[in-house]
Order: structure tokens, then C-alpha cells, then sequence
């Protein structure tokens, strides 16, 4: 039963390749996959309290990957639910986009619970090259899909080479790829200069997950050219993945290496930055919310830095809320393209009278990445924050700070286009927006979890310590 989830989803990837074989008719495929994935959910929780080292203790089920289990089967769950299915996907690939959307869950799935660097590396592979395949698939006549395609298989094998060149220095220094072994000796290693760079160097595909400075310079291009279904997977599912794997393995360095802490505060606070000031001057929601995503990575290291459990746990809920936050404002953008196209700020003026629903839903996840109170990021922001002060982070907490007043303004930006009467002169189109009562129900569930995720911050919060302390 420890491997229940792992099971289910690999007879799901199954399933999902007999309907390719078949030729469904259109909806078939995602009627299929939505069923699917409600089931994972139900297995996640299932498989919550079990434990165990599997694979002669290369593969760890514990609270702590059961935890990132549950939260990327909800993510799975809610990427399929958008709309009516694949507005901006050839409709001839249906079948094979959530055959390929399922293995890549089944990759990070793998990655969570993954506690030896080859496996690790192997469950990495799988999550991406999975992916890799979906952006492509976006509906003619679209091209900048095709540049997408190739940067993101381009960038990805490139962060995928340095990750694993910098697990041949970690071997060659430690002479074990066990996780639980090296958490033992590298510390003393950390402090080399090779022993810092190869950890480094280790974690960089991680950190192109989680689109980390400076491993982000994909991430603009292929939000934009992948499909806005396809984008809204990218943005989410595999930062959860990244998130847990580096909470493993940052404890690597130890809690005094001065140099490993040194070289990612400088990559948290470059993040956060970087991505803010370029969110400002976005026109394109997809890229807007690519330079976002930057910025928050930033935000998310901050708390894996603090080395204790509270930052541990306060990454582990900024990351679940930011999947429901991001995932709202993407179904917000799928919503408003009936044809699979971009959409620009200048597209959201009127909605609260195009759409009430959607434009609530865009208000709620906007104020919440923004980290306005009460909705999950304004207590994200505080759990991370609060950890990496009492670590003494201090310089970076405070850049932080900053940095969240900053990203008001371009989360307000949306919110205030969306809610903004037009000004005179102005023409501003009065079509209702066309929106089914799954996707009304949808953007509902979003609203009410944004604001319950943030609401009873503790109880959530309280569940990831007691998932890490059993891991430990």
C-alpha cells in the first residue's frame, strides 16, 4: 500500500495510451484523464499514512513525499478540470497531451520520494522530457510554439548536464550516492571549493524547475509560446517537485557552510529582482506571469535557506498555495481565449461585467500572489520570511519585503483593468464572456481555496511540520 499512488498513476499513463490507440472521439481523452485524476487524489490521501524504504532504500515513502504527493495530484486534478478541454492544442493530439501530462506526474511523483542522486536524476528526466513534449502541441496558426519547444528542450538539457556533472563531483568527493549517507559526511566536504561547486552544480536542474535565477532565461519565451493549458501545467506542477527535492538536498552543506549559503541568498534575491522589475513592463499575461514566477523561486529558496523545520514547512505551503493562486489566474486566461490565444492586460478592462466570476477570480489570485491578507500568500510570504530572519537572513528578508511591494504593483495592475470603468474615448468590448458551469464551479473552488489555504494558515502549516518531523 506504501506504493499505492506510484501504482495508480502508472496504470493511469497506461489507460491513457489504450485511449491513444483507439481514436476517441474530442472530450473522450479529457473526460477520461478528469476521472483519472480525481481518483489519484483519493489514493494520495490513501497512501498518506504509509511508510517505508523501497528499492533497498533508494526510494523513501514517508509524511513528507505523501505530502508533495497529495499536493501534485490536486495540481493534476485541477490543470485537466480548465474549461471545455484543449482549446489551444491540435485537437488530433488530445489522447496523446494527457498521456504525456500523466507521465510527467508519474516523474515528479517519483521525484518526491526519490532518495538516491541516480534515481533522483532518472524521476527528473522522466517529469521533463514529458513535458517537453507538450508545448509543441499548441494549434496552428501559432508558431512561436516551435521556439518554445526548442529553448525549453534546449535550456533543459543543458541544466539536466550541469545537475549531473555536478553529481559525479559530489560521488567522486563522498563515494556514495545515498542521500541519507551523504547528509552525513558531505558536510564536512561542503566547505571545499570543489565541494561546493559540484553541490551547486547538483542542484541546477532543480533550479531551472523552479525557474531560479539565473537558470530562468527560458522561462519568458516558453510561457508565452506553449499553449495557455500547456503553460499553466509548466508554471505549477514541476516547482513542487523542485521544491521538496531541495529541501532534501540543501541540507547537504550543512547549516554553517558560509559559501553554499552565501552563493543562494545571491540567487534568491537576484530572483526576486530580477523577475519584479521585468513583471512591471509586461503586456503579455503569459510573460507578465513567467517574470512572476521568477520572483517568486526567489521567495520559496528564501525559506529551504533557514535550514530548520519552519522554513522547510513555510516552503512546503508557499508552494501548495502557490500552485491554487497561479492555477486560478490561469484558468482566467484559458477562460478569455476561446481560440487558444494570448491574452494582453488590455484584454481583462471590463471583465467585471463580462464575466463577474472570472474577474473575481482573477482579483482573488492576483491579491493573493501579491501577498495581500487574507488570501495564501500573504501568510507564504510570512512563513518563509519569518524562517529565513530567524536564521539570520536579515539582508534578504529585507529585500524581500521590498520586493513584495514592488510586485503590488503589476498584480494591481491586472486587478485594476479587469475592475476599472473605461475612460472616456475608450472602447471597450461588452461581449459576455462564454463560460460554462463547470468553469463557473471551477473558478468558485479556486476562490474559496485561496481564501481558506489563507484563512487557516496554522492547521495546514501544522500538518507539514508533522510530515517533516516524521521524514526526519
Amino acid at each position: 500500500m506504501a506504493f499505492a499512488q506510484e501504482i495508480y498513476l502508472a496504470l493511469m499513463a497506461l489507460i491513457l495510451f489504450i485511449v491513444t490507440l483507439v481514436e476517441p472521439k474530442a472530450g473522450v481523452a479529457r473526460r477520461v484523464a478528469l476521472v483519472l485524476g480525481a481518483g489519484s487524489i483519493a489514493t494520495a490521501l490513501f497512501a498518506f499514512g504509509q511508510h517505508g524504504d523501497l528499492f533497498h532504500g533508494t526510494y523513501r515513502i514517508d509524511g513528507f513525499s505523501q505530502a508533495f504527493k497529495v499536493i501534485i495530484a490536486i495540481g493534476f486534478f485541477l490543470a485537466v478540470a480548465f474549461g471545455e478541454g484543449l482549446r489551444g492544442v491540435e485537437p488530433r493530439y488530445e489522447a496523446e497531451y494527457y498521456l504525456f501530462f500523466a507521465l510527467s506526474v508519474l516523474g515528479l511523483t517519483f521525484l518526491v520520494s526519490s532518495v538516491e542522486l541516480l534515481t533522483l536524476y532518472i524521476s527528473l528526466e522522466l517529469s521533463s522530457y514529458a513535458l517537453y513534449i507538450l508545448v509543441p502541441l499548441r494549434r496552428e496558426p501559432h508558431t512561436a510554439q516551435v521556439e518554445a519547444g526548442i529553448k525549453y528542450v534546449l535550456f533543459g538539457a543543458v541544466a539536466s548536464g550541469i545537475s549531473l556533472f555536478g553529481m559525479s563531483y559530489v560521488f567522486g568527493l563522498a563515494q556514495t550516492t545515498q542521500i541519507d549517507e551523504l547528509l552525513r559526511v558531505f558536510p564536512d566536504l561542503a566547505g571545499t571549493p570543489l565541494g561546493l561547486m559540484g553541490l551547486t552544480m547538483m542542484l541546477g536542474g532543480f533550479f531551472y524547475k523552479l525557474a531560479l535565477f539565473p537558470f530562468h532565461f527560458w522561462t519568458p519565451d516558453v510561457y508565452e509560446g506553449a499553449a495557455n493549458e500547456t503553460t499553466g501545467i509548466i508554471a505549477t506542477l514541476p516547482k513542487i517537485g523542485a521544491v521538496a527535492v531541495l529541501i532534501r538536498l540543501t541540507g547537504l552543506a550543512g547549516g554553517d557552510s558560509v559559501g553554499f549559503n552565501t552563493v543562494l541568498t545571491l540567487f534568491a534575491v537576484l530572483s526576486m529582482t530580477y523577475g519584479n522589475l521585468n513583471a512591471l513592463v509586461q503586456t503579455d499575461l503569459k510573460r507578465l506571469l513567467a517574470y512572476s514566477s521568477i520572483a517568486h523561486a526567489g521567495f520559496m529558496l528564501a525559506g529551504i535557506l533557514s535550514g530548520n523545520v519552519a522554513g522547510y514547512a513555510g516552503a512546503m505551503y508557499y508552494v501548495g498555495g502557490y500552485v491554487v493562486m497561479n492555477l486560478a489566474l490561469f484558468h482566467v486566461v484559458y477562460s478569455l481565449a476561446p481560440a487558444g490565444q494570448n491574452v494582453t492586460v488590455d484584454d481583462l478592462r471590463g471583465l467585471h461585467k463580462r464575466s463577474p466570476v472570472l474577474a473575481l477570480t482573477l482579483a482573488v489570485g492576483a491579491f493573493g500572489l501579491a501577498g495581500i491578507p487574507p488570501m495564501a500568500g500573504f501568510a507564504g510570504k510570512f512563513f518563509v520570511l519569518n524562517a529565513a530572519w530567524g536564521s539570520g537572513f536579515h539582508a534578504l528578508v529585507i529585500i524581500g519585503a521590498l520586493n513584495t511591494a514592488i510586485a503590488a504593483f503589476y498584480y494591481l495592475k491586472m486587478v485594476k483593468a479587469a475592475y476599472t470603468p473605461e475612460e472616456e474615448g475608450e472602447t471597450v468590448s461588452d461581449e459576455m464572456v462564454a463560460l460554462s458551469a463547470p468553469g463557473r464551479v471551477l473558478g468558485a473552488v479556486f476562490v474559496a481555496a485561496i481564501l481558506a489555504i489563507g484563512i487557516f494558515p496554522g492547521a495546514i502549516l501544522e500538518l507539514f511540520r508533522h510530515a517533516l518531523d516524521w521524514a526526519a
